[in-house]
């Protein structure tokens, strides 16, 4: 997509009035420049895609001219589609400048297909594009009447009722089908260059010559073969929205906006049972721009007042502030997904079990991010540095039961609150990511440290605990035993440390190591 062609530097510098000079990038294809798209002034001048540029200079010297950047186009396709969900949230891009967008039974929410297509064209005209679009049963059908119109300026946006798309794809040429171009080339030589070329003759040769894809495109799209537009985004399971007539400027608007939408949607919640597990707050600017605000809850939650809390810290935690422009006019709030929330057994003081933990981890994944919060998660090994692990409460495991519907992703993951407990009380709070070598002197060769130097500082003992005797997993070969002691020395600093192999045993002289520390 280009931008409009008033939008073009004027040819004159008196104050006549601005001629509009053609506008067209290029790319590079066998060896040559090529145009890769032009704007509404090169399409009347006859310019056309494809076309070699040497040809488009030598016809219009004043063309402008500019190099195709494909990584610009996709960022800009990607935020066209954040934009385009502000009609339905089942939609793919077709790149390099197309999206498809799932209408079925939506068309009526904005007054009818022809009134959805004139708003649709009337929000991009004022964004500077210069839009084809096009209503069909099946979403290659459509594609191919935009990409028939693409050198049509001015045309009639199309409206095809289903099952009356053969009549529209007939006069097409192949290529809008987006059949592989050497294979529209060799049909061209033959003279077949429209659809309704291959419909008239059989089937069976043109499979056996050049493949199932051609015949599968044009069948996807007359109907015959079911195809779906592999949606870029899966839909929300419930979602509430405002549309404003004139749009909010205010953040307090903004505030009270989301508060009335999480009112709605947990309604929707209670009625079917279940609760938000992944949230999303959307706020469409009237300039195109969308901003979306995501946050995840450790379980199932469907009160407002908790949600608002929730979202509140992330509105505090954000980097950027919220910038309205020239205001909203649509809000959504969506759960993306969501879980099973039945009532909770109470424990005699009238709370629920485990609800302050996951308020807590809640509130923090708002503010810091969810990416940011770890819990300890106990592993079933026995050495220290394997027995816990941190993971992201927001993480299923593999292995875990989902409460998420299937048509939703998966439910963040909050272990039981008995889990945290992954050190006994007599083993350290803080251990080393890998135990450290220390030089120790023990009385006898399976007795405690009498004094062990570490980091360069002499220690000596006073007091001990143990040993805790650690075996290592039988099936990893080649591991030795650890003898673990808790030691206190004069100055009242207490260790964890432990002798790497049982003496006479399994070693001759065994090493000493610290792992961690108390306090």
């Amino acid at each position: 997509m280009l931008p409009r062609a008033d939008a073009n530097p004027a040819a004159s510098s008196s104050g006549s009035p601005p001629v509009p000079r053609p506008l067209v990038t290029t790319c590079e294809t066998r060896g040559a420049l090529r145009l890769a798209a032009t704007d509404p002034v090169a399409l009347r001048r006859g310019l056309r895609a494809g076309m070699a540029l040497t040809d488009a200079r030598a016809r219009h010297p004043d063309l402008i001219a500019l190099p195709d950047d494909p990584a610009a186009d996709r960022a800009l396709l990607e935020r066209l589609a954040d934009w385009a969900r502000r009609y339905t949230p089942l939609l793919a891009q077709d790149p390099p400048d197309a999206l498809v967008l799932d209408m079925t039974g939506a068309a009526h929410l904005f007054g009818g297909e022809e009134a959805l297509l004139a708003d649709i064209r009337a929000r991009l005209t004022a964004m500077g594009f210069t839009p084809r679009l096009a209503i069909a049963g099946t979403p290659e059908a459509a594609a191919a009447l935009t990409r028939a119109r693409r050198d049509k300026a001015g045309a009639r946006d199309p409206i095809i009722a289903s099952g009356t798309e053969e009549a529209a794809l007939r006069p097409l040429s192949l290529r809008a089908l987006r059949v592989a171009p050497e294979t529209c080339e060799a049909l061209e030589r033959m003279g077949l260059r429209r659809v309704e070329d291959i419909l008239l003759r059989p089937r069976a040769p043109f499979a056996a010559r050049f493949g199932a894809d051609l015949l599968a495109r044009i069948d996807a799209a007359l109907g015959r073969l079911r195809s779906g537009i592999g949606a870029r985004i899966e839909a929300p399971a419930y979602l509430a929205e405002r549309r404003f007539f004139e749009p909010i400027l205010a953040s307090e608007d903004v505030a009270r906006t989301l508060e009335r939408l999480a009112e709605e949607l947990c309604a929707m919640l209670t009625r079917h049972g279940e609760g938000a597990t992944r949230l999303e707050y959307m706020l469409f600017r009237v300039d195109g721009a969308v901003r979306r605000i995501s946050l995840q809850s450790g379980r199932p939650v469907r009160d407002p007042d908790r949600i608002m809390l929730l979202f509140r810290e992330r509105l505090a935690g954000l980097h950027d502030a919220l910038d309205v422009g020239h205001g909203f006019d649509l809000a959504r709030l969506s759960a993306i997904a969501v879980g099973r929330l039945d009532e909770t057994s109470l424990r005699l003081d009238g709370r629920a079990r485990g609800q302050a933990l996951a308020r807590l981890i809640d509130t923090l994944g708002a503010r810091l991010g969810e990416e940011r919060v770890r819990i300890p998660v106990a592993g079933d090994a026995h050495l220290p540095e394997e027995a816990a692990r941190l993971r992201r409460p927001f993480e299923r495991p593999a292995s875990g039961r989902t409460t998420a519907r299937s048509s939703t992703r998966s439910a963040p993951w909050l272990p039981p609150s008995s889990w945290l407990a992954t050190a006994a009380p007599d083993r350290p709070i803080r251990l080393f990511d890998q135990p450290e070598p220390i030089e120790a002197l023990a009385g006898v060769p399976d007795g405690p440290p009498l004094r062990f130097r570490w980091r360069r500082v002499l220690h000596e003992t006073i007091a001990y605990e143990g040993p805790e005797r650690i075996a290592p997993p039988w099936w990893r070969g080649g591991r030795l035993t650890r003898d673990y002691f808790c030691v206190e020395d004069r100055a009242g600093r207490r260790f964890w440390l432990f002798r790497h192999g049982l003496y006479a045993r399994e070693t001759q002289s065994p090493r000493w190591y610290l792992h961690g520390l108390f306090g």
